[in-house]
């Protein structure tokens, strides 16, 4: 027992190493803006780079999950940083539609086939008890590569690089050097796989989806990720609308909601041991639909910064609740559930382009309102585990 401490930490810190790669995909936000500006872009058109890459989800989910039957979580992990990797390398040659089209593919892809595998192999690790706060955990460290994308891309924006010429793109090698590392430190560390789930088809996994229980936590991580990449490229448009900034100045925007959504998830890893997750959520989402009413009714910067400080911390650990509901609800079928709970996160390509139509017509108080259809589910979904043991 003594040494079992140790081994498991030497195997749990490049799995963090892997959510911290995970985070990569949130950098598609204070990018598509950086898009937008350069090439001259409508709202719907610079939407459609965030909505594409979680396009990806919706296909790539629950083969993902089935492939993890067949190779293994940890290879499945490795497979999607490579791709990540990729994705990453393609914008230090450009930046034409054309070229950021394809990288946000690939970055879809590889996050669709990352956050299907990894939050399963955590549970291999991790005491299925602990499996909540361990996941806000991870979270955690996803937020934080989350929120220091922006501060790269502005820096790289103002300090160009003559040399180079990358600009605010400077951000994608140095993630990608980041996630090199990531696969060489899995590849190189040992996990003790628990035996796969039994074999079944893709139809077999949907079928899931009849479980009631199963279907309200796919579409409350719908929301959770339409609010999440909502609030990540609506925030700066609304300093922009509201207050007049330009670009690099109202990107700090993105920023204030990662960092208070990294405050919610460090939080919530402790709070989630010693709270009923039931409890947690409804603040979380009480916190939430503060916020939106918020933007929907003032314009005063202070407000503005405090009701994306609230969406930050309330959306914080919703998905690691959901997630962890939904395996604990259908124990024996993990990695086909972590497949399906993956593909909710289509979700963030469902609400930028409702987002990007409705902020066209009606500006960004239209963005707004959409995302408060989201906060509304899940009071909703809530509600609906008042019959259900919760767990923590």
């Amino acid at each position: 027992m003594t040494n079992s401490n140790p081994m498991k930490l030497a195997r749990l810190l490049p799995v963090m190493l892997c959510f911290f790669a995970m985070g990569f995909v949130d950098l598609v936000g204070i990018a598509s803006n950086y898009v937008k500006n350069d090439l001259g872009l409508t709202d719907t058109q610079a939407n459609l780079f965030p909505s594409l890459v979680f396009f990806w989800f919706l296909l790539f989910s629950v083969p993902t999950g089935l492939l993890m039957n067949r190779i293994g979580r940890k290879r499945t992990v490795l497979l999607s940083l490579v791709v990540t990797a990729l994705s990453l390398l393609l914008p230090i040659f450009g930046d034409s539609y054309v070229l950021m089209l394809c990288s946000f593919s690939l970055l879809g892809i590889g996050n669709a086939l990352m956050q299907t595998s990894l939050n399963p192999l955590l549970s291999t690790i991790v005491n299925g008890d602990r499996l909540a706060s361990s996941l806000t955990f991870g979270q955690f460290v996803k937020a934080i590569a989350s929120f220091l994308a922006p501060y790269i891309a502005m820096w790289g924006a103002t300090h160009a690089i003559p040399q180079f010429g990358l600009e605010w793109r400077v951000l994608f090698p140095v993630y990608m050097t980041i996630a090199v590392v990531a696969i060489l430190w899995l590849s190189a560390t040992p996990i003790e796989e628990e035996g796969q789930d039994r074999a079944s088809g893709f139809a077999q996994c949907l079928r899931l989806l009849r479980h009631p229980f199963i279907l309200l936590c796919f579409i409350g991580i719908m929301c959770h990720v339409g609010i999440d990449v909502g609030t990540n490229t609506t925030a700066p448009k609304l300093l922009i609308e509201r207050q007049g900034m330009n670009m690099e100045a109202a990107g700090y925007a993105t920023s204030l909601y990662f960092i208070f959504r990294t405050i919610g998830c460090l939080s919530g890893s402790l709070i989630l041991q010693k709270m009923r997750a039931k409890v947690f959520l409804a603040i979380s989402v009480a916190c939430m639909m503060v916020a939106m009413i918020g933007l929907l009714v003032g314009h005063s910067l202070p407000l503005i910064n405090v009701c994306i400080a609230l969406i930050g911390f309330g959306n914080s650990n919703v998905f690691s609740i959901i997630f962890a509901q939904a395996l604990q609800a259908v124990p024996q079928q993990k990695n086909e559930i972590s497949g399906l709970m993956i593909m909710g996160l289509f979700g963030g390509t469902v609400f930028p382009l409702l987002m990007g139509f409705a902020s066209d017509a009606v500006g960004q108080n239209g963005a707004v309102a959409v995302m408060t259809a989201g906060v509304l589910y899940l009071i909703f979904y809530m509600l609906k585990l008042k019959g259900r043991t919760v767990q923590s």
